[in-house]
């Protein structure tokens, strides 16, 4: 924890520890972003462009198989990028010194992605594994039912993924 305390004029082996630390943060910056860009990036396309355009062409039992096997890729990805959100996010928390020393704006990023990662647990256990049983089982109504309230979540999980956008970007200049 050294690196906490140093400046610059300190010593070489100070500079040098400063110097890998900026970089260790930048690099684990680009991956939170990663991460972000697939999760928040990826609701979008799917909540945006896709559900409308599967609603145009597809009837509704091929609509719900093509939704079963979108949510079938698409949260495997997501867990991933839970993973990576999760541990970049906590490893900067903590080479900038914990939570006592965050700027109240990554606090409120961490809030939110924390309700967002209780949403999406919710939308998975709760709803697409149900979802995905029901469409196996070709109960359209149920499953139709089902992806219903998986569409709210989502959208509800979208909003709250610009909002944190936002309080990233904008939170270092307020």
């Amino acid at each position: 924890m050294a690196f906490l305390l140093c400046t610059e004029e300190v010593s070489d082996r100070c500079v040098h520890c400063c110097s890998r630390r900026k970089v260790s943060v930048a690099l684990f910056k680009l991956i939170h972003l990663y991460a972000v860009v697939i999760w928040v990036g990826g609701m979008f396309f799917a909540y945006m462009v896709l559900r409308l355009s599967a609603a145009e062409v597809l009837p509704p039992p091929d609509r719900l198989r093509l939704w079963d096997s979108v949510f079938k890729r698409f949260f495997n990805w997501v867990w991933l990028a839970l993973f990576l959100l999760l541990s970049s996010g906590l490893y900067m928390i903590y080479q900038l010194g914990g939570m006592y020393h965050v700027p109240r704006y990554v606090m409120w990023m961490l809030a939110l992605g924390v309700a967002m990662l209780l949403i999406y647990t919710y939308v998975f256990f709760s709803c697409y594994v149900r979802f995905s049983l029901l469409v196996e089982a070709k109960d359209w109504p149920q499953a139709g039912g089902v992806l219903a309230s998986m569409r709210k979540l989502i959208a509800l999980n979208l909003g709250i993924g610009l909002v944190t956008v936002a309080v990233a970007i904008l939170g270092r200049g307020l």
